[in-house]
C-alpha cells in the first residue's frame, strides 16, 4: 500500500505519478535491500518538461526565501536527480552542476567546480536512504562550500536528518518487506531491481 504522509503542494503529485506510470506495481528490490510491491520511477514523470516545471514551480512556495536568495548553485546526484535539479535551477535562475558515481564514490567531474564560500542546494528526485545526498554534502564541505538545504520531489525516508533544512513536495509511506519474510517471494513473483545503483 502507498500512503501519503504529507503533501505540501496544491497540485496532485500522486495523480501525476500515476498518470505517467511512474508508480510501478510488481515485485521490486529497493536500494535499501527491502522488497516492495511498488516502485517509484520518477524518470517516467520527469520525461515531461511541462509537468516537471509545474513541480519545481512549487519549490519556492515551500522553501525559505532567505535560502533561495542566498544560493548560488543547484547540485544533483547523477542520474536520477539531474533533470529535477536542472529544471529547479532554471526556475530559480541559478547555475546547476551534478556529481556522478565513479568506482562506487560520488565525484565532481566534467570540468565542474565547487568554490570556497559557494552556497548550494542539493536537489534529488526521490530520497529514501539519502546516501548519495550525504556524499554530495560531504564533497561540497570538503571544497569549503556551504550547503544551505536539500530539496526533493518525493520523500520516501522513514526518518532522515541531514542536519540542514530538508524540503520536499510529498512524503510517501510504502509497504516494504524483509527479503526473508517477503510475501511476494512466497507467492513466487519474479523479482526486479530497477534502481540506478548497483545492488547485488
Amino acid at each position: 500500500m502507498i500512503r501519503i504522509v504529507e503533501q505540501k503542494t496544491k497540485i496532485d503529485i500522486l495523480k501525476m505519478l500515476k498518470d505517467t506510470e511512474a508508480i510501478m506495481e510488481g515485485h521490486f528490490k529497493l536500494t535499501s535491500g527491502f522488497h516492495s510491491r511498488y516502485y517509484l520511477q520518477c524518470a517516467k514523470l520527469l520525461q515531461y518538461p511541462d509537468l516537471t516545471y509545474k513541480l519545481v514551480s512549487e519549490i519556492p512556495e515551500i522553501m525559505s526565501k532567505e535560502i533561495l536568495n542566498s544560493v548560488d548553485t543547484v547540485i544533483s546526484p547523477a542520474i536520477g536527480g539531474i533533470i529535477f535539479g536542472y529544471m529547479l535551477a532554471f526556475k530559480l535562475n541559478k547555475k546547476m552542476i551534478f556529481a556522478e558515481r565513479k568506482n562506487e564514490k560520488m565525484e565532481i567531474r566534467r570540468g565542474f567546480e565547487i568554490k570556497k564560500g559557494e552556497k548550494l542546494i542539493v536537489a534529488e528526485d526521490v530520497i529514501t536512504t539519502g546516501g548519495s545526498v550525504k556524499e554530495i554534502i560531504g564533497i561540497c564541505r570538503e571544497n569549503g562550500a556551504v550547503v544551505e538545504a536539500v530539496v526533493s520531489m518525493v520523500n520516501r525516508s522513514s526518518d532522515i536528518d541531514f542536519n540542514i533544512p530538508y524540503y520536499y513536495l510529498i512524503k510517501f509511506d510504502i509497504d516494504k518487506y524483509n527479503p526473508d519474510s517477503c510475501p511476494l517471494c512466497k507467492e513466487g513473483m519474479e523479482l526486479y531491481y530497477p534502481g540506478s545503483k548497483k545492488n547485488n
